[in-house]
């Protein structure tokens, strides 16, 4: 794969994340296929491509792509407000915790129990999930800049909403970082917004057969 494909694919997940935190905020719910994807990827350390990373295909990844296509053609009318602010601000978080090699071990750590309990349980198992956002909760939500999520009260007030919300900001984080580690930075967003895009649309049409 391309630098241009890795990036967009890694970016695409961030934006994925974002898409299903705000949909578990309004609605509670969110698809378990895509859901388990983003969760594995948490898990893997060591991948072949950046593909890998997603379970080898970025079927799951398709509502992450439409977003971040409304953001960069700046499509007002299908712009999706709430999961470009949350994207944007893990892209941020991502860029505090590259300074925190201590909290990167913990993580690592961590995550290594947290491989060994999924297999046991499963990877959505709600211990799982409820481990996967503690994490969070101990480590990257004690940063100055915090991720505020808004939505439907009676859904965020759900504990098993909550611990879904942070693991998939944990999981989007990941993914944040992926997108640097693969030459992913900021200033792609106006210098090289139309290749992103040229990108995406190859990518979403040969998921599309």
């Amino acid at each position: 794969m391309s630098g241009i494909t890795d990036q967009v694919i890694a970016l695409g997940a961030v934006f994925e994340a974002a898409v299903l935190v705000d949909r578990i905020a309004r609605t509670g719910q969110a698809p378990s296929a895509s859901l388990s994807c983003l969760l594995g990827s948490l898990l893997v350390t060591n991948p072949a491509r950046t593909i890998d990373v997603y379970g080898g295909d970025d079927l799951y990844l398709q509502d992450g792509y439409k977003a971040l296509v409304s953001a960069l053609e700046r499509n007002a009318a299908e712009l999706q407000r709430q999961p470009l602010r949350y994207a944007l601000a893990m892209l941020g978080l991502e860029r505090q915790l590259a300074k925190r090699n201590d909290m990167l071990g913990l993580i690592g750590d961590r995550l290594v129990q947290i491989e060994q309990q999924s297999q046991h349980f499963g990877l959505t198992h709600e211990n799982v999930i409820a481990s996967f956002g503690g994490l969070y909760e101990e480590t990257l939500s004690t940063f100055r800049q915090r991720i505020q999520v808004h939505g439907d009260m009676r859904h965020l007030q759900q504990r098993d909403n909550a611990a879904r919300i942070r693991a998939l900001l944990f999981a989007g984080i990941r993914s944040a970082r992926l997108w640097r580690q693969v030459g992913g930075h900021r200033w792609q967003f106006l210098l090289a917004r139309r290749r992103l895009l040229d990108e995406l649309y190859r990518l979403m049409r040969a998921d599309r057969g």
